[in-house]
């Protein structure tokens, strides 16, 4: 397929590859964002349409926009919602440069292109064809494009739902990232919608020990406590927890696949079995771990000032996933049954998610994909990592992972999501800017 020069389509917004290869040519790496001019561009694009936009900013080169389309009022508002901000390509081998949009082997290439200028294009095309085309639209469409997601939202969806929450009164359901997209085992394709995700909290660990000097013998000091601990952290999982969605999202694969594959699938939903099965499975026993444990991973660690000063106290910082339905204090349980008595755990901060998933609207958006791919099977499913969706839970709002995608089975989605040679099948994008449109004609909760 030609490279083609973006931007210079009239009617451009009817074009989700056009669009993408324009969003991404805007280098909006967090930190520092300097999101404002993309999010300037997508504001021309509406007002060109006819559509009024809110701009609202903790800071002017961080803006966030609201827009609206009105319905029937026979359901509630439906959010549509994603970030133009991207991770930094530092220290990358890209292919291809990654801030041009190139299109070179039927992918689009360019960071952005998984996560999540794509989404907002898919979003984009298809609340203005709903408005030029007046579509049926049940009830009223917010269209919310934010900056910040990749380093806390402060600037972004946190700022918007603490201080401007009124925009989204009433709005029960919202489609977001990150799901819609193909996964495949065994050959059999799943496409995996998001429904609730993990929580995020910072822990920091404080061990006490004796001082001494560093020419003499000293066993059991805090040096060696830490030692200790790290390795208890690096070897050991935290208590298996099979929570709902996790049991939902395996039964539909062990139900789907066969034996062998579907056996073992069955059994990581046995307490007794799962942490053994998933040692056996490798990298994939790797990407699940995550979603039957709590986890921890130490990130920094502090101790000691002076290089022949054995120190009386050091301390580590952990990044620490929680799953829906855990509290901090459900977390210091398990790191003390883990690693003993003797240290002490201070929650430096705590974001929960959203609790138990809202699945009323799931059935509609499993049929808009079935019927687009007969041979896919929708799987609601809890992601490992966190995204705004957190921030819209505090207004009572579910997110569904929802920018549908086909990838081919060869593709690593995780693995590309921030990595390099970001890209994502041209075809993709008009499968799910139609997917996201049926999904606004069809909402009726």
């Amino acid at each position: 397929m030609a490279n083609k020069k973006p931007g210079t389509e009239t009617n451009i917004f009817r074009q989700p590859v056009e669009l993408l290869q324009k969003l991404i040519t805007f280098d909006t790496t967090n930190p520092p964002g300097n999101e404002a001019e993309c999010i300037k561009y997508i504001d021309k694009l509406l007002k060109q349409a006819g559509i009024k936009t809110t701009l609202l900013a903790r800071d002017p080169n961080r803006p966030n926009l609201i827009a609206r389309l009105k319905g029937q009022g026979s359901a509630p508002p439906l959010l549509l919602y994603g970030h133009v901000d991207v991770v930094g390509v530092q220290g990358q081998d890209w292919l291809h440069p990654p801030f041009e949009g190139k299109i070179e082997d039927g992918f689009l290439w360019g960071r952005g292109a998984l996560d999540m200028k794509s989404g907002i294009a898919m979003m984009l095309c298809a609340f203005l064809r709903a408005a030029a085309k007046s579509i049926y639209l049940p009830g009223d469409v917010v269209l919310c494009i934010v900056s910040d997601e990749e380093a806390l939202g402060k600037f972004g969806a946190r700022y918007l739902v603490e201080n401007h929450g009124e925009h989204f009164t009433g709005v029960r359901y919202a489609l977001g990232e990150f799901g819609g997209f193909t996964f495949y085992i065994k050959g059999k394709k799943f496409y995996l919608v998001q429904v609730a995700e993990k929580q995020v909290c910072h822990i920091k660990a404080e061990i006490q020990g004796p001082p001494g000097h560093g020419a003499f013998v000293l066993r059991g000091g805090a040096m060696a406590k830490l030692g200790r601990a790290l390795q208890m952290l690096d070897e050991n999982y935290l208590p298996v927890h099979i929570i709902p969605i996790v049991r939902t999202m395996f039964e539909t694969f062990a139900k789907e696949l066969p034996f062998p594959k579907g056996f073992f699938m069955r059994r990581l939903l046995n307490h007794r079995f799962t942490d053994k099965i998933l040692n056996k499975l490798g990298e994939s026993g790797r990407a699940f771990a995550p979603l039957f444990h709590n986890m921890i991973n130490a990130t920094v660690v502090r101790g000691g000032s002076k290089f022949n000063v054995i120190p009386s106290q050091v301390e580590f910082e952990m990044d620490v996933r929680l799953l829906p339905g855990f509290s901090p204090e459900d977390i210091k349980k398990e790191l003390r049954l883990l690693l003993g008595t003797g240290i002490a755990f201070d929650v430096l901060s705590y974001q929960p998610g959203s609790g138990k998933p809202d699945l009323g609207l799931f059935p509609t958006l499993a049929e808009i994909l079935q019927e687009a791919d007969p041979k896919g099977i929708p799987v609601p499913i809890l992601i490992t990592a966190a995204t705004d969706a957190r921030y819209f839970s505090k207004l009572g709002i579910q997110t569904y992972g929802f920018t549908p995608m086909q990838l081919p089975q060869d593709m690593n989605f995780l693995s590309l999501m921030h990595g390099a040679n970001e890209r994502i099948p041209v075809d993709s994008l008009g499968f799910g800017t139609e997917a996201i449109l049926q999904a606004l004609q069809r909402f009726h909760q």
